[in-house]
């Protein structure tokens, strides 16, 4: 298929579903499949967050749905795939993530236990479930995208050093999940690439929340590190974003794009 240059991002006539659509990064990606003209899939565990990000979209012209479930229960996958019975997903976006902080030393097995159940157990359940859907879109549109957002410390390890204490250090298991997340969508692009869904990463680096904005300290370390002496902004994430939902990266499959200012480089 052959398209203008602008076309070639748009997300007309397509439905997205987004997991963890309200979160710090969540809330940009969500808008920014909208405004390439998806209809986005808001999913996350608290409906009044959602309502909120839906009628933010509405009331700019954006069209998007409400889907609060908890993608680490079963029965709600289950729950929510009867409800998209025979509707096409074009784009899956995994976003969701809970865990904690600490280092090896000062961590849990459940925190463990709990960022695996949602960084890579749940993707696997999520996408497995909605492969009726995503090849409907294939049939519909002629492909699907499945997006896996990463971290940079999916690849590299967190300098420990920039951290005040031990008990806020950003934790072993949230690489070593990304890590894996990494790793599980090369497996899947091998997979399904035949079929014409196509799998991808996205590993941001340093994007600091809003509690940890505050901190003029420590975002002056992460600065230091990064080669354009800034921290990312979550609104550029959705130029990689649009670009492995849409058709401008046909031939892209099994990549990690890394939005880090250059942090890996080095």
């Amino acid at each position: 298929m052959v398209l203008g240059s602008l076309n070639l991002f748009s997300l007309k006539f397509k439905r997205a579903l987004i997991t963890g659509a309200t979160g710090h990064l969540g809330t940009d990606m969500s808008q920014a499949l909208a405004e390439a003209g998806a209809t986005v899939i808001l999913n996350g565990r608290n409906k009044d967050n959602l309502l909120k990000l839906h009628n933010k979209l509405k009331n700019n012209g954006l069209v998007s749905e409400i889907s609060c479930f908890d993608i680490t229960k079963a029965t709600e996958i289950i729950e929510f795939c009867n409800k998209e019975h025979e509707k096409p997903i074009d784009i899956i976006v995994n976003n969701a993530y809970h865990g904690g902080a600490g280092t090896i030393e000062y961590s849990s097995l459940a925190q463990f236990r709990e960022s695996y159940e949602t960084g890579i157990v749940a993707v696997q359940n999520l996408v497995q479930s909605l492969l009726p859907n995503l090849r409907h879109a294939v049939v519909l549109h002629g492909g699907a995208s499945v997006i896996n957002i990463a971290s940079m410390y999916g690849m590299v390890s967190p300098d420990l050093s920039i951290y005040d204490n031990p008990e806020v250090s950003n934790p072993p298991f949230y690489g070593a999940v990304k890590a894996a997340l990494i790793q599980w969508t090369r497996y899947a692009a091998c997979e399904f690439g035949k079929e014409k869904i196509r799998f991808n990463t996205i590993s941001p680096g340093p994007f600091p929340n809003n509690s940890a904005i505050k901190n003029t300290k420590f975002i002056q370390k992460l600065t230091n590190k990064v080669p354009m002496k800034r921290i990312g902004k979550p609104y550029e994430l959705g130029g990689p974003l649009v670009f492995l939902a849409s058709e401008a990266s046909s031939f892209v499959n099994g990549a990690n794009i890394v939005v880090d200012g250059g942090w890996t480089i080095k």
